[in-house]
């Protein structure tokens, strides 16, 4: 059986769930009306919300891949969602078999799809944890079995923390998984942010606040706080498409219609 901790309980389906919403804009089966209902009224000031889901699916294996040709062969996956096509264990069963990881989820929806797939992987355990609470994660008996502190971590704060809301600090929560991992780890990062559309950021947070998972969008000088500690490597901060595209193209003529920034930075 999968390596699991903490309990699923039962979720709230009557109430929207950022992972769910999200699960359906990348197409997948595990949502239910409140969350297809919710997710229709984003799709309406925020049209290009599935292809936003796509492009940061596809920013999470580039990622991944770059990570695993620099050598990291364990990954802490925070806020990981319910696991869909292309998850990171996949990405890793590609490149790396036998590499760590360790997914972190709030979502019990979440939580008991990723234990039903996972059966029979020791190399890959499920968290379900508050990332608000990062020692809660760092000395769970889980965590300390699955991944060595003592050697690179990359951490994955993929389309995560723009749900963590100012006051819960945010970059106090990435500086805190920042301290406990090795010189050589790297960070991950893609967040939503206003600086494109901003009446229709404020619009798309207003419907978030029904959900389970109020959304804080933010500027890019607010983001570029949050990757403080990290070395970013090369292109730095850029949107979606422009990390590190597959081919020459792939941005498209605006990458900048994701709305939704990223980042991968190593601790010196």
């Amino acid at each position: 059986m999968a390596t699991t901790q903490g309990s699923a309980g039962a979720p709230d389906l009557d109430r929207p769930s950022a992972a769910r919403m999200y699960d359906f804009f990348l197409g997948g089966a595990h949502n239910f009306s409140a969350d297809r209902q919710a997710a229709a009224r984003i799709l309406e000031v925020y049209p290009t919300a599935a292809l936003a889901a796509q492009a940061n699916r596809a920013f999470l294996r580039r990622a991944v891949n770059e990570l695993l040709r620099r050598g990291v062969r364990q990954f802490l996956d925070l806020g990981s969602g319910i696991p869909t096509a292309g998850n990171v264990h996949e990405i890793v069963d590609d490149a790396a078999p036998g590499a760590r990881v360790l997914y972190v989820d709030i979502d019990p929806v979440a939580v008991a799809h990723s234990q039903s797939i996972l059966t029979g992987r020791s190399d890959v355990g499920v968290l379900q944890a508050d990332v608000r609470n990062p020692d809660e994660i760092l000395d769970a008996p889980l965590t300390r079995q699955l991944i060595d502190l003592r050697e690179p971590v990359a951490v994955l704060a993929v389309a995560m923390l723009h749900f963590v809301a100012d006051r819960e600090d945010p970059a106090g929560i990435l500086a805190r998984f920042r301290d406990a991992v090795p010189t050589g780890s790297y960070l991950a990062l893609s967040h939503g942010t206003v600086d494109r559309q901003p009446e229709h950021a404020a619009r798309s947070e207003e419907i978030y606040r029904d959900t389970r998972d109020p959304l804080t969008l933010r500027t890019r000088p607010e983001i570029e706080v949050l990757l403080g500690g990290w070395d970013l490597i090369d292109p730095g901060l850029v949107w979606l498409p422009e990390w590190r595209p597959d081919w020459p193209d792939e941005t498209g003529e605006d990458p900048s219609r994701t709305e939704i920034l990223c980042a991968v930075g190593r601790k010196a």
